[in-house]
């Protein structure tokens, strides 16, 4: 079997800090090749991987203001179509411009969906040649048909078991209205307990006017964009992550890799949050900041190492691989 993984450009795969998309793919590429798998890995030629690696653009174009990112990923995709008559399927992880050239791929196309980027992009996903996989059943349009969902897989080894954690509370993702900094902030201010801001600042606006006003070095500390040799640190070392999004999230990385270091979660119920949770095991799912507050103060009911070996069971990078593994050889016959 010959696979091409088609990944995203923004950022280097993996990740240095921030790229979740990148981080999937590279995981997904990684536990491929392990298991036999001829893959090849088209992404930024910096990038670290078991696969072979191709591709044009040196770098990720987020990480560079003089790349303008819809141009590499256009070039990305043209010569990733060019060479897609080489392999049995071509499985891409970026969002909708692919789709716009489905008709130039010589493959089967199996196209993740990481989450869309707006209602009006639906018609690249409708009109395109391409098979689909959801990552949530929650994040599915009713608008196309569906191959399956796979629930996003995690290296478990490189997040090790924290059983003592203290008492503080963590808020892990991209400093964004969407994910709610402002209200975790709150909730640790009614729980009464320090938190920790991990993230890169998607908007700046509402950094500086709803979450830097607060950050004081001791109640509530802001540490910035934290890589993979931390995370494992900072997540298990803290008595719950905070996720009140404000929308309906496709998944929630942070949020399983949370729980793998028995970590639990306290996160409002919207998009996946009710289907990746399981309730009193892995955290708790509240409607609001003064519930989330009360959550937090009965953390310690939820058994660590059972969060753990919840999270292990249910979203290791094995089991997405298998899952990965499964699709393939539906769609191949």
């Amino acid at each position: 079997m010959r696979i091409a993984l088609l990944g995203p450009v923004a950022w280097r795969t993996p990740p240095r800090h921030y790229g979740p998309w990148e981080r999937i793919t590279g995981l997904l590429a990684e536990g491929l090749v392990a298991r036999g798998v001829d893959v090849t890995l088209f992404a930024t030629l910096d990038s670290v991987t078991a696969a072979r690696l191709d591709g044009v653009c040196p770098h990720g174009y987020a990480e560079d203001p003089t790349m303008d990112g819809r141009v590499w990923e256009a070039m990305h995709i043209a010569h990733a179509f060019t060479r897609s008559v080489e392999f049995d399927l071509v499985h891409s992880h970026l969002d909708w411009l692919p789709l716009a050239f489905a008709g130039q791929c010589r493959a089967p196309l199996l196209t993740t969906i990481h989450g869309f980027s707006g209602a009006g992009i639906l018609p690249a996903y409708a009109r395109a040649a391409s098979n689909y996989v959801s990552i949530s059943d929650a994040d599915r349009s009713p608008d196309l048909e569906y191959v399956a969902t796979v629930h996003h897989g995690i290296d478990v080894a490189e997040l090790p078991f924290t059983a003592d954690a203290g008492t503080g509370l963590v808020a892990f993702g991209r400093i964004h209205p969407d994910k709610g900094t402002h209200t975790a902030i709150e909730i640790a201010r009614l729980a009464g307990r320090r938190l920790t801001i991990c993230g890169i600042v998607q908007d700046q606006r509402y950094f500086t006017e709803q979450v830097a006003p607060h950050i004081d070095g001791d109640r509530v500390v802001f540490l910035g964009s934290v890589g993979p040799e931390r995370r494992a640190e900072v997540l298990g070392s803290s008595a719950a992550l905070l996720h009140p999004i404000a929308f309906d999230e496709p998944f929630g990385l942070s949020v399983v890799e949370a729980m793998a270091c028995g970590t639990p979660v306290v996160a409002y119920p919207r998009g996946s949050m009710p289907e990746v949770i399981d309730e009193g095991v892995t955290g708790f799912l509240v409607p609001d900041a003064e519930q989330a507050s009360a959550a937090v103060k009965n953390i310690a009911a939820i058994d660590r190492a059972g969060c753990r070996t919840r999270a292990r069971q249910r979203f290791s990078v094995d089991r997405m691989v298998a899952d990965y593994l499964h699709v393939y050889a539906t769609l191949l016959g």
